[in-house]
C-alpha cells in the first residue's frame, strides 16, 4: 500500500506532482494559499488544504497536513523580504515544528541548487554540506543562503528524516526559458553553463525517491547537459520568437557546473529530458 503524501505548496510544481503521485494510488493532501484553488485541488484527486506562512502558520492550524507520514515541502524564500534568511528560516521552524507535532515522519524538501556559490567549479552534493556555507566559500544570493540556512536546520531535527533535493533552474509548462533574458544586452558570462531542470525530471526525481524510501540524502536534480548561456538563451530567445539577448564577449569568467552523479547511480533515475538545448529544437 502507498503512504499518504502531503505537499505544503500545491503551485506550479506541487500541484502536478501531487496529480501524478495521485495516479501512482497516493493519497494526497496539498495546500494552497488561494481559496479559489480549493476546488480545483479536489478535482485533481488532491484533498486541499488553505494554508498561509506569514511568517507562522495560519490560524487555525491545519492539522491534516500534517497527519500523513511524508510531507513534501515546497516554499522557496521570498525575494521581496528585507531579510530573507531570518523569514525563511521562521517559516520552515513553523512547518517543522507542525511536522514533529503531528504524524510526518519524513521531509522532502526542494532546495535548489543556487545554495552553492558562484565559483567556477564543478559542483557535488558532498562539495556543500547542509548548513555549512564556509565548507564551500563565495557569494551567494540571499535566497540560497535562506536556503543552505534550512536544509542545515531540517537535517538536524532529530525527530523526522529529511531528504534534500537541490533543483536546477526550473523550466516546462507555462515557464518558457526564451523569456528569461530576451532583449538584454551585454549579459555577462556568456561560456558559463547552465544548470536547468525540466519540470518532468523534478516530479520524476521527488516520485522515484518517494518509492524507493531514500531518506537522510542530499541529492542535485540537474540535466545531464550544461549548454553555455549565450548558446542556450539565444536559442531559446529564437524558438520563442523573442528578441534575442546579446553577450558580452570580454566577460571570460564561466561558472558552476552541477554535477547529477548521484541520483543517476543511487536511484538508477534517467533523466527525461538530459538535454536542455535538444528540449529548445524538438520544440521549435
Amino acid at each position: 500500500m502507498t503512504a499518504p503524501v502531503s505537499i505544503l505548496g500545491c503551485g506550479w510544481l506541487g500541484r502536478p506532482l501531487g496529480q501524478h503521485l495521485v495516479e501512482r494510488g497516493h493519497t494526497v493532501r496539498g495546500s494552497t494559499t488561494t481559496p479559489d484553488k480549493l476546488e480545483t485541488l479536489r478535482e485533481d484527486g488532491i484533498e486541499p488544504v488553505l494554508l498561509t506562512l506569514d511568517p507562522d502558520l495560519s490560524e487555525p492550524p491545519p492539522d491534516a497536513l500534517f497527519q500523513s507520514p511524508i510531507l513534501v515541502l515546497n516554499i522557496p524564500p521570498s525575494r521581496g523580504a528585507d531579510d530573507v534568511r531570518t523569514r525563511h528560516r521562521h517559516q520552515i521552524e513553523a512547518v517543522r515544528d507542525a511536522a514533529v507535532e503531528g504524524s510526518v515522519e519524513w521531509i522532502l524538501f526542494a532546495s535548489s541548487t543556487g545554495v552553492y556559490p558562484s565559483v567556477e567549479l564543478s559542483i557535488a552534493e558532498a562539495d556543500c554540506p547542509p548548513g555549512q556555507p564556509a565548507v564551500l566559500p563565495g557569494p551567494r544570493r540571499p535566497t540560497g543562503e535562506a536556503l543552505l540556512d534550512v536544509e542545515g536546520l531540517l537535517m538536524d531535527t532529530p525527530d523526522v528524516d529529511t531528504t534534500i533535493v537541490r533543483l536546477g533552474g526550473l523550466y516546462g509548462g507555462d515557464r518558457t526559458p526564451g523569456r528569461f533574458l530576451a532583449g538584454r544586452t551585454d549579459v555577462g558570462r556568456p561560456n558559463a553553463p547552465v544548470n536547468l531542470l525540466h519540470r518532468d525530471d523534478a516530479i520524476g526525481v521527488f516520485a522515484t525517491l518517494i518509492e524507493q524510501d531514500v531518506r537522510n540524502e542530499v541529492f542535485n536534480a540537474c540535466a545531464d547537459k550544461h549548454p553555455s548561456r549565450q548558446a542556450f538563451y539565444t536559442r531559446a530567445a529564437n524558438v520563442a520568437g523573442l528578441d534575442a539577448p546579446t553577450f558580452d564577449p570580454t566577460d571570460t569568467t564561466t561558472g558552476k557546473l552541477i554535477r547529477n552523479r548521484k541520483i543517476r547511480v543511487h536511484c538508477d533515475y534517467e533523466f527525461q529530458h538530459p538535454d536542455p538545448l535538444a528540449d529548445l529544437e524538438s520544440s521549435a
